[in-house]
């Protein structure tokens, strides 16, 4: 395939997908503009590799593994924590309907492992197969299964403990 072709492809999917590239990584900053750097960044990022992609059919899975590794890698780098403003929480339920509406649901994802986070937003919010989500973190699919299964269990527990707090 011409370098031209790829290009277009690559192009077309970050057109076609950015509320979701941008969903993802505003899931880990939190921030608006910390989002949008890493949107950028992944970018720049993909723009470089782009020649080492072996299959244009699953470049959304392939960007968004480097949406990925970019927001993991701004949150060592910053390790802050930012909360959301009314604004930023409106401006994100204009999007699709899976945006955070609980907000002790979002305090107890936040609280999760990076690696159980990862999986249960790519696949509740992103709504991405099982298979997806294994390729995306190049991880056995039974590896994705467990990791959202001890996920949903944690994010299960701390939603009640939080629920029995405040009774």
């Amino acid at each position: 395939m011409k370098k031209y072709d790829v290009d277009t492809i690559f192009i077309s999917c970050i057109t076609e997908n950015k509320d979701d590239f941008y969903r993802l990584a505003y899931s880990y900053v939190k921030n608006q503009e910390d989002a949008l750097d890493i949107v950028q960044e992944s970018i720049r990022k993909a723009l470089t590799s782009l020649i080492n992609i072996k299959d244009i059919n699953a470049m959304k899975s392939w960007f968004y593994k480097i949406v990925i590794r970019t927001a993991i890698d701004f949150l060592r780098k910053q390790k802050k924590l930012t909360l959301a403003d009314d604004e930023t929480i409106d401006f994100l339920s204009k999007g699709k309907e899976d945006t955070y509406k609980d907000l002790d649901l979002h305090k107890a994802l936040d609280e999760l492992p990076i690696m159980y986070k990862t999986v249960i937003i790519l696949r509740y919010f992103e709504d991405l197969k099982l298979e997806e989500i294994a390729e995306i973190l190049e991880e056995n699919i039974n590896t994705v299964k467990t990791r959202l299964y001890k996920g949903l269990k944690l994010l299960r527990i701390t939603i009640t403990e939080e629920e029995l707090v405040n009774e």
